[in-house]
C-alpha cells in the first residue's frame, strides 16, 4: 500500500471522503477532505475541530510510513470544489461547473455537440450547468455565448432568449471539472446559465 492509499484509507476511516491529495514540491502536502453526500439529506460541512482530528491521525501515520513533508494542510473543498466522482457530478447537478475536456471536441470524437449553434472544434474548456443527459448514462453541459446584460439594463421580456448550447459527455472525457467559482457580493441569486433558470 502507498502513503497516498494510506492517507485515503485514514481519511475514510473517520468518516470523510478525500476529495483531493497535493504535494507541492516545497515540501507542503495538502489533503482536501469532505463529508461524504446522501442524496436527500442535509448538506454536512467540515469544520476547523475535523480538519485538527484528521491532522493528527495524518500526522502519527506520515511518521510511521516515514513519508517526509515540511507543512500538513488539512481543509476542506471551498468554492472551486473539483469533481472526479459519478457521486461528485450527481451532487452538483443544476450547478454551474468549469470543464476541460481531454481532447478538443473536433479531435478524435471527443465530447457530442448538440443546441442551436455550433461549438467551436478546437474548444477544450467550458463553462455551464451540469445536468444529467436523457440516457440517464452521459452528462449534459448548457450554457449560452451571449454576454450577459450590463448593470442597470434592462432587458425585454419581448427579446428573443439567447441561443442555448448543449454538449453531451461521459466522466471518461473530462480531464478537469470544477464548480465555477462564482461569488455574488450582492445577496443576489447566483448568475447561472440561461438554461437553468
Amino acid at each position: 500500500m502507498t502513503w497516498q492509499q494510506s492517507i485515503e484509507q485514514t481519511v475514510t476511516g473517520l468518516g470523510f471522503d478525500l476529495v483531493d491529495l497535493e504535494r507541492s514540491a516545497g515540501g507542503l502536502l495538502r489533503v482536501t477532505i469532505d463529508w461524504p453526500w446522501v442524496a436527500g439529506e442535509a448538506e454536512r460541512f467540515v469544520t476547523v475541530e475535523d480538519c485538527e482530528r484528521i491532522t493528527r491521525q495524518l500526522q502519527l501515520l506520515l511518521e510511521v510510513e516515514g513519508v517526509e513533508y515540511k507543512r500538513l494542510e488539512v481543509g476542506s473543498p471551498g468554492i472551486d470544489r473539483p469533481l472526479r466522482t459519478e457521486t461528485d457530478y450527481q451532487r452538483f447537478e443544476g450547478e454551474v461547473i468549469d470543464l476541460t475536456l481531454k481532447v478538443p471536441i473536433g479531435a478524435g470524437g471527443g465530447a457530442g455537440a448538440g443546441g442551436e449553434s455550433t461549438i467551436n472544434a478546437n474548444r477544450k474548456k467550458f463553462r455551464g450547468t451540469l445536468h444529467r443527459a436523457e440516457d440517464g448514462q452521459a452528462w449534459e453541459l448548457v450554457w449560452s455565448d451571449a454576454p450577459p446584460p450590463k448593470p442597470g439594463v434592462r432587458v425585454s421580456k419581448k427579446a428573443a432568449p439567447p441561443p442555448v448550447q448543449v454538449m453531451t459527455f461521459t466522466l471518461d472525457e473530462i480531464r478537469e471539472a470544477r464548480l465555477a467559482p462564482i461569488v455574488d457580493f450582492k445577496g443576489r441569486a447566483r448568475n447561472a446559465s440561461p438554461a437553468a433558470q
